[in-house]
């Protein structure tokens, strides 16, 4: 199969699973009450998604690999182009 966007690429599809799921589990226990920990942890879900969307978005293979590596990849950059 061709990968024309990231929606196509499997792990993002998975990472669609994760967050969907832990929304549904952070709604129901006692998460729910937990408002701080509830986002953070949803937060972080959707976090895994973006990432892997940024990488696709920004093009090439060692890109698309290095955002699949997480938001390591993205503080790197921003660090390097603080520099002068």
């Amino acid at each position: 199969m061709e990968v024309k966007n990231f929606e196509d690429i499997e792990i993002w599809k998975d990472a669609r699973l994760l967050a969907k799921a832990i929304y549904q589990m952070t709604k129901d226990t006692g998460f729910a009450k937990d408002f701080a920990l509830r986002d953070q942890i949803r937060r972080a879900a959707m976090s895994v998604m973006s990432n892997i969307a940024e990488g696709f978005e920004r093009g090439g293979n060692q890109l698309k690999r290095s955002a699949l590596k997480g938001p390591q990849y993205t503080a790197l950059n921003k660090s390097k182009s603080a520099t002068p």
